[in-house]
């Protein structure tokens, strides 16, 4: 049996009614992710549509996000594109010691995911199972 699962959203620029839909992506991802994973890719998704939103679309509830997650049979991908101007990403601007938290999201999706590419204004992380 192979698995493919896709889930494909629009999401309003709005952190409060985001959090419903999150749910019910989580809710769904139950079924098929292990659990052990289920921390992580709402960790990575919570990271993300953040950014998306706040920096991305400035909190402008008129723009959306749109979010692509695929779950195959050795990997989860999760696509975010917001419709800001785009930004470059580079792990080793993040300094940990300093206390600007600027970019410390996406150094941790960085770090939960095996592959991290950063083009323009959409992200995609992909997770190996």
């Amino acid at each position: 049996m192979t698995l493919n699962y896709i889930i494909e959203k629009s999401l309003m620029s709005d952190l409060l009614y985001i959090k419903d839909d999150l749910e019910f992506i989580e809710q769904k991802l139950q079924s098929i992710l292990p659990n052990s994973l289920l921390f992580d890719v709402r960790l990575i998704l919570d990271e993300l549509i953040c950014n998306s939103v706040v920096h991305g679309n400035s909190e402008n509830k008129k723009k959306h996000v749109k979010l692509f997650i695929e779950v195959c049979e050795n990997y989860l991908k999760i696509e975010i594109k917001d419709e800001g101007e785009g930004f470059v990403y580079n792990r080793e601007d993040y300094d940990p010691t300093s206390l600007s938290t600027g970019g410390r999201g996406l150094r941790i999706v960085d770090g939960l995911t095996d592959e991290f590419y950063v083009k323009d204004n959409r992200v995609i992380a992909i997770r190996y199972l």
